[in-house]
């Protein structure tokens, strides 16, 4: 096979791999469509790139429905296409993916008062430009649009130090396994743990918040106790490293001076 075969064979096959990491970006009939579009039909794409779902590959079909391929059946019911849903619709449509989240919101104080206009996914988190969700999301600006903070500070602060443990967890677990430990165990461990953590505060009660808040507490415990026992061994082959290290040192000038007073006695 000539170089020239073999080169268009490899740029093949790199384009065929590349397609489908094209189509859950830029490459859809949506957003050719929409970034042809003004105004209203247009914005959705520019915020959908800074997102989180655009950087986790998640695209307008993903929600939406539709055929990303097709500008003709792109928004055809037959190929699932849902389109904008109803205010009140809002928390089961992203409870599709989001199902632990969407189960405890919907018992909670905000889920109740949906049809009253009680706060829902989008008033919180957006639409189109969701960044990752944070503790910065619970503020007396946002929350207090609706109600009194009083009540939304009381579970802030019941989640601060949680959300310090979760975040202390994953960079001990990433220092870990750059240093060549598995800790796929404990990682499984904190995905649950940190899933559970953002089912909590999504039911807004002060005190459920506080008691499963505890008891996402002691299983991230459970993960520090097993990351203090690695940096305890860590510890001990360091130090016994820098025993035997010292111990050659000092082995080397014992026989440099043996050597030298060897050298002077033949001298001499």
């Amino acid at each position: 096979m000539s170089r020239s075969v073999c080169c268009a064979f490899v740029l093949v096959m790199v384009a065929c791999l590349s397609l489908p990491a094209l189509l859950l970006a830029d490459d859809t009939v949506c957003i050719q469509c929409h970034s042809g579009q003004s105004g209203s039909l247009e914005a959705p794409i520019a915020e959908w790139r800074t997102s989180i779902h655009a950087g986790n590959g998640i695209s307008c079909h993903d929600c939406h429905g539709g055929d990303p391929t097709d500008f003709d059946m792109a928004m055809d019911s037959e190929r699932g296409f849902i389109g904008a849903p109803d205010y009140v619709d809002v928390p089961a449509f992203c409870g599709r993916c989001h199902v632990g989240v969407f189960d405890a919101y919907r018992v909670g104080a905000h889920g109740e008062a949906i049809d009253e206009g009680g706060a829902q996914c989008v008033v919180c988190h957006g639409n189109h430009a969701i960044q990752n969700a944070s503790l910065d999301l619970i503020n007396e600006d946002d929350c207090s649009q609706c109600h009194a903070y009083e009540r939304a500070a009381l579970i802030r602060l019941s989640l601060v130090e949680t959300d310090t443990m979760i975040i202390a967890a994953e960079r001990d677990l990433d220092r870990l396994y750059r240093l060549g430990f598995a800790v796929d165990d404990m990682q499984g461990s904190l995905f649950n743990q940190r899933n559970s953590f953002h089912r909590i505060f999504h039911g807004v009660e002060v005190e459920r918040v506080r008691q499963e808040t505890a008891g996402v507490q002691s299983e991230l415990g459970k993960i520090s106790e097993e990351v203090a026992a690695i940096d305890s061994t860590l510890g001990q082959r360091k130090l016994w490293g820098s025993v035997v290290i010292g111990l050659f040192l000092l082995a080397g000038v014992i026989f440099l001076l043996v050597r030298k007073t060897y050298e002077e006695e033949e001298k001499s």
